[in-house]
């Protein structure tokens, strides 16, 4: 998508309602608004939801020079994680064949009607998934009682580009605080060759009616503590909806002890020197009372729940990777 059309994609009479209620409350009037987006757009490349999300409107020059725009991420990308080695990661079933170590669950994306028959009689349920898919998008959970006609859900896998995964019964402890979804961890690691480090780590839980934890899908997010594994702070919505506890469970946030982190860190740390040619990752990790496992890996992980946990542009942590990358490769990327 072109920066100009990503930028002005969405609604906008439903960004400048946003705009006149955030004039009432910033005492500012919606016209030094219109402009300051539209620098912010020059300057960034933001689009409606950016401004909105990361309250540009509040930041000084200096603090928005830091925002991760998508021509940073663009440019970061092509560095780290290079598009042409895309499939490695955007394909579903490819991830999860080059990291089955580390994936512990059935999935089906090929095969005969009949092997589709015997997928389906040994699980109650499973997740319905787009083969290249972003964001949660057309996920969707079934129940093998609910298949009526094989031959239509075949038809529909085979020639629709989805796939089917088992689904993951995630550990006790986190299922507690919401059943609805699958509570993921999103780890952020760098890898070159025998090298790796976790750049970050934030943990997603549904809000209690969806069937995914995505913070585009109505999601929310907790910075993780990269040292303890524990939770800090409130958890954020993509409407930056604060909550201190689960709107479903009620269960607090700040301080809650992600289970198996030690597991969680050996084990994305292990990963990201796997592939030859993808060096950033965004892992989604699921806890299970019995380990650890990956739903799938980014190679373009996204970098808006990072910047609105942090409460400020993350783009250091870009710079950091490059400064790993140029001292070890010999070569002088920047952003």
């Amino acid at each position: 998508m072109g920066l100009v059309k990503y930028a002005l994609a969405g609604n906008f009479k439903r960004f400048n309602n946003k705009l006149k209620v955030i004039a009432k409350e910033e005492n500012r009037s919606l016209l030094s608004l219109q402009m300051h987006f539209l620098k912010c757009f020059r300057l960034l490349g933001c689009g409606y939801s950016d401004y909105l999300n990361y309250e540009l409107y509040r930041r000084s020059d200096e603090e928005l020079k830091e925002y991760i725009s998508i021509k940073d991420q663009d440019t970061f990308y092509e560095i780290v994680s290079p598009s042409k080695y895309k499939d490695e990661f955007s394909i579903k079933p490819n991830f999860l064949k080059m990291f089955k170590k580390y994936i512990n669950r059935d999935y089906f994306d090929g095969g005969s009607r009949e092997d589709l028959e015997k997928f389906i009689k040994k699980h109650e349920a499973f997740m319905l998934k787009p083969t290249n898919g972003l964001g949660g998008h057309e996920v969707e959970k079934v129940y093998a009682k609910d298949v009526k006609d094989i031959d239509e859900l075949y038809k529909k896998v085979t020639e629709g580009n989805y796939f089917l995964d088992e689904c993951v019964k995630q550990n006790k402890e986190i299922n507690k605080i919401c059943d609805s979804s699958v509570n993921t961890i999103r780890v952020m690691t760098f890898g070159y060759k025998d090298y790796s480090e976790i750049i970050y780590a934030e943990m997603r839980f549904g809000n209690g009616t969806a069937n995914v934890d995505n913070f585009h899908q109505g999601g929310m997010g907790v910075r993780v503590n990269l040292e303890t594994g524990k939770l800090e702070g409130d958890a954020l919505s993509k409407n930056l909806d604060r909550y201190s506890h689960h709107p479903k469970s009620g269960i607090k946030f700040d301080g809650f002890q992600i289970p198996k982190w030690d597991e969680i860190s050996k084990t994305c740390l292990e990963a990201a020197k796997v592939s030859e040619h993808i060096h950033f990752v965004g892992w989604d990790v699921a806890v299970t009372d019995d380990g650890v496992t990956f739903i799938e890996g980014n190679r373009r992980a996204g970098w808006d729940l990072t910047q609105v946990l942090e409460d400020r542009g993350c783009k250091d942590m870009m710079r950091h990777c490059l400064d790993k990358l140029n001292e070890m490769e010999g070569t002088n990327y920047h952003l």
